[in-house]
Protein backbone atom coordinates (compact mmCIF):
# COMPACT_ATOMS: atom_id res chain seq x y z
CA UNK A 1 0.00 0.00 0.00
CA UNK A 2 0.63 3.62 -0.39
CA UNK A 3 2.67 6.01 2.21
CA UNK A 4 0.38 7.60 4.51
CA UNK A 5 3.20 10.23 5.51
CA UNK A 6 2.07 13.79 6.31
CA UNK A 7 -1.28 12.24 7.59
CA UNK A 8 -2.24 12.23 11.09
CA UNK A 9 -4.55 9.33 12.67
CA UNK A 10 -6.94 8.47 16.09
CA UNK A 11 -7.16 5.09 17.34
CA UNK A 12 -9.43 4.64 20.01
CA UNK A 13 -9.17 1.56 22.41
CA UNK A 14 -5.18 1.69 21.35
CA UNK A 15 -3.74 0.22 24.28
CA UNK A 16 -4.02 -3.49 23.02
CA UNK A 17 -5.45 -5.93 20.81
CA UNK A 18 -7.08 -5.26 18.18
CA UNK A 19 -7.01 -1.38 18.56
CA UNK A 20 -3.51 -1.73 18.76
CA UNK A 21 -2.69 -3.51 15.86
CA UNK A 22 -4.45 -1.24 14.04
CA UNK A 23 -2.48 1.87 15.41
CA UNK A 24 1.04 -0.07 14.86
CA UNK A 25 -0.04 -0.61 11.32
CA UNK A 26 -1.12 2.91 10.17
CA UNK A 27 2.04 3.97 11.53
CA UNK A 28 4.58 1.19 9.61
CA UNK A 29 3.14 3.52 6.74
CA UNK A 30 3.95 6.66 7.47
CA UNK A 31 0.95 8.02 9.86
CA UNK A 32 1.23 10.17 13.12
CA UNK A 33 -0.68 7.75 15.33
CA UNK A 34 -1.93 8.79 18.20
CA UNK A 35 -3.42 6.00 20.64
CA UNK A 36 -6.58 6.69 23.05
CA UNK A 37 -8.24 4.93 26.25
CA UNK A 38 -8.99 5.40 29.19
CA UNK A 39 -5.95 3.49 30.77
CA UNK A 40 -2.71 5.53 30.85
CA UNK A 41 -0.19 2.86 31.77
CA UNK A 42 -1.64 0.70 28.87
CA UNK A 43 -1.21 4.02 26.84
CA UNK A 44 2.56 4.29 27.73
CA UNK A 45 3.69 0.74 26.94
CA UNK A 46 2.25 1.10 23.44
CA UNK A 47 5.46 3.54 22.89
CA UNK A 48 3.14 5.79 20.29
CA UNK A 49 1.84 9.28 21.15
CA UNK A 50 -1.69 9.03 23.40
CA UNK A 51 -4.28 10.79 24.59
CA UNK A 52 -6.40 9.54 28.06
CA UNK A 53 -10.20 9.82 27.17
CA UNK A 54 -13.59 7.36 27.91
CA UNK A 55 -14.76 7.70 24.88
CA UNK A 56 -18.61 8.24 26.18
CA UNK A 57 -17.23 11.74 27.49
CA UNK A 58 -17.69 14.15 24.77
CA UNK A 59 -15.30 16.59 26.23
CA UNK A 60 -12.30 13.91 26.77
CA UNK A 61 -12.90 12.41 22.90
CA UNK A 62 -13.29 15.94 21.12
CA UNK A 63 -9.56 17.00 22.94
CA UNK A 64 -8.04 13.39 21.65
CA UNK A 65 -9.41 14.61 18.28
CA UNK A 66 -7.47 17.64 18.30
CA UNK A 67 -4.71 16.22 19.41
CA UNK A 68 -4.56 13.63 17.44
CA UNK A 69 -4.82 16.52 14.80
CA UNK A 70 -1.91 18.81 16.39
CA UNK A 71 0.65 18.17 14.10
CA UNK A 72 -0.39 16.98 10.78
CA UNK A 73 -3.86 16.77 8.83
CA UNK A 74 -5.96 13.83 10.13
CA UNK A 75 -7.07 11.63 7.27
CA UNK A 76 -7.81 8.37 9.58
CA UNK A 77 -9.71 7.52 12.73
CA UNK A 78 -10.11 4.07 13.28
CA UNK A 79 -12.76 3.76 16.90
CA UNK A 80 -12.02 0.17 18.32
CA UNK A 81 -13.33 1.03 21.91
CA UNK A 82 -15.95 -1.38 22.77
CA UNK A 83 -17.50 -3.99 25.11
CA UNK A 84 -20.24 -5.41 27.34
CA UNK A 85 -21.74 -5.90 30.88
CA UNK A 86 -24.95 -7.33 29.11
CA UNK A 87 -24.71 -10.86 29.28
CA UNK A 88 -27.47 -14.13 29.81
CA UNK A 89 -30.91 -14.74 28.87
CA UNK A 90 -32.98 -11.80 27.67
CA UNK A 91 -35.38 -13.03 30.53
CA UNK A 92 -32.42 -12.01 33.20
CA UNK A 93 -30.36 -9.03 31.78
CA UNK A 94 -30.30 -6.27 33.55
CA UNK A 95 -31.37 -2.80 32.40
CA UNK A 96 -28.61 -1.19 33.76
CA UNK A 97 -25.75 -3.02 32.10
CA UNK A 98 -28.04 -2.98 29.03
CA UNK A 99 -28.12 0.55 29.03
CA UNK A 100 -23.88 0.80 29.80
CA UNK A 101 -23.08 -1.22 27.09
CA UNK A 102 -24.98 0.88 24.45
CA UNK A 103 -23.68 3.97 25.72
CA UNK A 104 -20.08 2.85 25.16
CA UNK A 105 -20.81 1.15 21.63
CA UNK A 106 -23.42 3.37 20.24
CA UNK A 107 -23.10 6.52 21.99
CA UNK A 108 -19.14 6.26 22.12
CA UNK A 109 -18.99 5.65 18.39
CA UNK A 110 -21.18 8.35 17.61
CA UNK A 111 -19.22 11.02 19.84
CA UNK A 112 -15.69 9.81 18.26
CA UNK A 113 -17.21 9.96 14.46
CA UNK A 114 -19.22 13.62 15.77
CA UNK A 115 -15.98 15.24 16.19
CA UNK A 116 -13.60 13.06 14.15
CA UNK A 117 -15.62 14.04 10.90
CA UNK A 118 -15.83 18.02 11.99
CA UNK A 119 -12.17 18.34 12.05
CA UNK A 120 -11.59 15.67 8.83
CA UNK A 121 -13.86 18.02 7.15
CA UNK A 122 -12.07 20.74 8.17
CA UNK A 123 -8.80 19.08 6.97
CA UNK A 124 -10.15 18.60 3.33
CA UNK A 125 -11.91 15.13 4.55
CA UNK A 126 -10.61 11.96 5.59
CA UNK A 127 -11.81 7.77 6.77
CA UNK A 128 -13.50 6.76 9.56
CA UNK A 129 -13.20 2.89 10.24
CA UNK A 130 -15.45 1.77 13.14
CA UNK A 131 -14.68 -1.74 14.40
CA UNK A 132 -18.18 -3.54 14.88
CA UNK A 133 -18.60 -7.29 15.29
CA UNK A 134 -19.79 -10.24 13.88
CA UNK A 135 -22.58 -10.42 16.55
CA UNK A 136 -24.36 -7.57 14.96
CA UNK A 137 -25.06 -9.53 12.16
CA UNK A 138 -25.53 -13.84 13.08
CA UNK A 139 -27.38 -13.79 16.50
CA UNK A 140 -25.27 -14.70 19.32
CA UNK A 141 -27.36 -16.09 22.10
CA UNK A 142 -26.89 -14.95 25.72
CA UNK A 143 -24.94 -12.35 24.44
CA UNK A 144 -27.48 -9.67 26.19
CA UNK A 145 -27.14 -5.80 24.43
CA UNK A 146 -23.72 -6.57 22.61
CA UNK A 147 -25.10 -7.63 19.42
CA UNK A 148 -27.65 -5.07 19.00
CA UNK A 149 -25.30 -2.11 20.27
CA UNK A 150 -23.16 -3.44 17.53
CA UNK A 151 -25.85 -3.51 15.05
CA UNK A 152 -26.81 0.37 15.95
CA UNK A 153 -22.89 0.90 14.86
CA UNK A 154 -23.42 -0.67 11.68
CA UNK A 155 -26.20 1.24 11.24
CA UNK A 156 -24.68 4.63 12.30
CA UNK A 157 -21.84 3.65 9.46
CA UNK A 158 -24.39 3.87 6.51
CA UNK A 159 -25.98 6.86 7.72
CA UNK A 160 -22.88 8.97 8.15
CA UNK A 161 -21.20 7.27 4.91
CA UNK A 162 -24.66 9.02 3.45
CA UNK A 163 -24.60 12.48 5.08
CA UNK A 164 -20.88 13.24 5.22
CA UNK A 165 -19.55 12.28 1.55
CA UNK A 166 -19.91 15.94 0.43
CA UNK A 167 -17.35 16.63 2.61
CA UNK A 168 -15.05 14.20 1.60
CA UNK A 169 -15.61 11.99 4.71
CA UNK A 170 -15.67 8.31 4.17
CA UNK A 171 -17.26 5.77 6.83
CA UNK A 172 -16.58 2.11 6.77
CA UNK A 173 -16.90 -0.48 9.27
CA UNK A 174 -14.91 -3.84 9.95
CA UNK A 175 -17.18 -7.35 11.80
CA UNK A 176 -14.34 -9.25 13.06
CA UNK A 177 -14.77 -12.76 14.30
CA UNK A 178 -12.83 -14.91 16.44
CA UNK A 179 -9.54 -12.63 17.30
CA UNK A 180 -6.79 -13.97 19.59
CA UNK A 181 -6.30 -12.01 22.20
CA UNK A 182 -4.50 -12.08 25.70
CA UNK A 183 -8.13 -12.02 27.39
CA UNK A 184 -9.66 -15.04 25.69
CA UNK A 185 -6.91 -17.40 26.19
CA UNK A 186 -9.69 -19.57 27.30
CA UNK A 187 -11.83 -19.54 24.57
CA UNK A 188 -8.90 -19.25 21.93
CA UNK A 189 -7.85 -22.19 23.64
CA UNK A 190 -8.88 -26.34 22.71
CA UNK A 191 -12.69 -26.59 23.42
CA UNK A 192 -16.15 -27.11 22.80
CA UNK A 193 -16.82 -23.47 22.14
CA UNK A 194 -13.21 -23.51 19.88
CA UNK A 195 -14.61 -26.35 17.63
CA UNK A 196 -17.62 -25.05 17.23
CA UNK A 197 -16.35 -21.80 16.03
CA UNK A 198 -14.05 -23.63 14.22
CA UNK A 199 -16.81 -25.92 12.44
CA UNK A 200 -18.72 -22.54 11.37
CA UNK A 201 -15.38 -21.00 9.46
CA UNK A 202 -14.86 -21.63 5.89
CA UNK A 203 -11.49 -20.88 6.41
CA UNK A 204 -11.08 -22.71 9.95
CA UNK A 205 -8.85 -20.90 11.81
CA UNK A 206 -8.66 -18.17 14.50
CA UNK A 207 -8.02 -14.33 13.67
CA UNK A 208 -5.15 -12.22 14.95
CA UNK A 209 -5.19 -8.67 15.49
CA UNK A 210 -2.84 -8.53 12.21
CA UNK A 211 -6.23 -9.28 10.36
CA UNK A 212 -8.17 -6.96 11.40
CA UNK A 213 -5.78 -3.76 11.14
CA UNK A 214 -4.77 -5.17 7.14
CA UNK A 215 -8.77 -4.10 6.45
CA UNK A 216 -8.59 -1.41 9.01
CA UNK A 217 -5.64 0.17 6.94
CA UNK A 218 -6.56 -0.69 3.14
CA UNK A 219 -10.24 1.19 4.18
CA UNK A 220 -8.34 4.05 6.07
CA UNK A 221 -5.90 5.24 3.13
CA UNK A 222 -6.31 6.30 -0.41
CA UNK A 223 -6.53 2.62 -1.85
CA UNK A 224 -10.17 2.71 -1.20
CA UNK A 225 -10.98 6.04 -1.93
CA UNK A 226 -13.99 5.32 -4.05
CA UNK A 227 -15.29 2.73 -0.73
CA UNK A 228 -17.92 4.15 2.21
CA UNK A 229 -20.77 2.56 3.89
CA UNK A 230 -19.72 -0.60 3.70
CA UNK A 231 -18.95 -3.07 6.82
CA UNK A 232 -16.70 -5.56 5.85
CA UNK A 233 -16.47 -9.33 7.75
CA UNK A 234 -13.25 -10.37 8.73
CA UNK A 235 -13.96 -13.44 10.14
CA UNK A 236 -12.82 -16.54 8.08
CA UNK A 237 -15.98 -16.42 6.57
CA UNK A 238 -17.85 -17.45 9.62
CA UNK A 239 -20.77 -14.65 8.89
CA UNK A 240 -21.66 -17.51 5.97
CA UNK A 241 -23.13 -19.63 8.60
CA UNK A 242 -24.35 -19.13 12.34
CA UNK A 243 -23.21 -17.60 15.28
CA UNK A 244 -21.66 -19.69 17.87
CA UNK A 245 -22.49 -22.14 20.65
CA UNK A 246 -21.84 -21.46 23.99
CA UNK A 247 -24.07 -23.30 25.39
CA UNK A 248 -20.88 -24.72 27.10
CA UNK A 249 -20.10 -21.83 29.22
CA UNK A 250 -23.41 -20.61 29.79
CA UNK A 251 -25.70 -23.64 30.95
CA UNK A 252 -23.70 -23.62 34.16
CA UNK A 253 -24.31 -20.56 34.70
CA UNK A 254 -27.70 -20.12 33.88
CA UNK A 255 -29.27 -24.09 33.71
CA UNK A 256 -30.74 -25.81 30.76
CA UNK A 257 -34.20 -24.22 31.36
CA UNK A 258 -33.32 -20.81 31.18
CA UNK A 259 -31.35 -21.32 27.72
CA UNK A 260 -34.14 -22.87 25.89
CA UNK A 261 -36.19 -19.84 26.96
CA UNK A 262 -38.38 -21.21 30.08
CA UNK A 263 -39.00 -18.45 32.70
CA UNK A 264 -38.04 -19.23 36.25
CA UNK A 265 -40.55 -20.91 38.33
CA UNK A 266 -41.67 -18.54 41.08
CA UNK A 267 -40.52 -18.85 44.73
CA UNK A 268 -42.75 -19.96 47.00
CA UNK A 269 -40.82 -18.17 49.92
CA UNK A 270 -39.96 -14.70 48.79
CA UNK A 271 -37.34 -15.08 50.85
CA UNK A 272 -35.01 -18.11 49.92
CA UNK A 273 -31.98 -17.24 48.19
CA UNK A 274 -32.54 -16.34 44.52
CA UNK A 275 -31.46 -18.87 42.29
CA UNK A 276 -31.66 -19.10 38.29
CA UNK A 277 -31.20 -16.24 35.99
CA UNK A 278 -31.95 -14.05 39.29
CA UNK A 279 -28.62 -15.21 40.74
CA UNK A 280 -26.88 -14.69 37.48
CA UNK A 281 -27.91 -11.24 36.50
CA UNK A 282 -25.22 -9.50 34.70
CA UNK A 283 -22.54 -12.49 34.55
CA UNK A 284 -19.97 -12.70 35.90
CA UNK A 285 -17.04 -9.75 35.36
CA UNK A 286 -14.69 -12.13 34.19
CA UNK A 287 -16.47 -13.47 31.25
CA UNK A 288 -18.00 -9.97 30.42
CA UNK A 289 -14.11 -9.22 30.12
CA UNK A 290 -13.91 -11.68 27.78
CA UNK A 291 -16.39 -11.25 25.05
CA UNK A 292 -15.34 -7.43 25.02
CA UNK A 293 -11.80 -8.59 23.81
CA UNK A 294 -13.54 -11.34 21.64
CA UNK A 295 -14.73 -9.02 19.59
CA UNK A 296 -12.33 -6.13 19.82
CA UNK A 297 -14.15 -3.86 22.78
CA UNK A 298 -11.10 -3.14 25.20
CA UNK A 299 -12.83 -0.14 26.88
CA UNK A 300 -14.83 0.23 30.30
CA UNK A 301 -18.13 1.62 31.07
CA UNK A 302 -19.70 4.73 32.65
CA UNK A 303 -23.06 5.54 33.09
CA UNK A 304 -22.50 9.74 32.34
CA UNK A 305 -23.55 11.20 29.11
CA UNK A 306 -22.90 14.97 28.67
CA UNK A 307 -26.07 17.43 27.26
CA UNK A 308 -27.03 17.15 23.96
CA UNK A 309 -26.16 20.70 22.32
CA UNK A 310 -29.21 23.60 22.37
CA UNK A 311 -31.45 24.52 19.58
CA UNK A 312 -29.66 27.91 18.85
CA UNK A 313 -26.13 26.10 18.28
CA UNK A 314 -28.07 23.87 15.32
CA UNK A 315 -29.85 26.72 14.20
CA UNK A 316 -26.38 28.41 13.83
CA UNK A 317 -25.10 25.59 11.47
CA UNK A 318 -28.12 25.07 8.94
CA UNK A 319 -27.64 24.78 5.80
CA UNK A 320 -23.69 23.60 6.70
CA UNK A 321 -24.40 20.61 8.22
CA UNK A 322 -27.14 19.41 6.06
CA UNK A 323 -23.92 19.59 3.39
CA UNK A 324 -21.73 17.50 5.91
CA UNK A 325 -19.64 20.76 6.26
CA UNK A 326 -18.07 21.48 9.99
CA UNK A 327 -18.74 23.98 11.63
Amino acid sequence: MGSLEGTSALVTGGGSGIGLACARRLAADGARVTVCGRTEAKLKRTGLPYAVADVTDEDAIAAAVEQAARDAPLRAVVHSAGGSTSIGPIQGLDADAWRRTFELNATGTMLTLKHAARRMARDGGGAFVAISSIASSNTHRWFGAYGPSKAAVDHLVRLAADELGGAGVRVNGIRPGLVRTELVAGIADAGPILDDYLACMPISRTGEPEDIAEAARFLAGPESSWITGQVINVDGGHHLRRGPDYRAMFEPMFGPEALRGAPEAPREDPEAPRGGLEAQRGGPEELCGGLEALHGGLEALHEDTEAQRGDAEALRRGSEALRGEAP
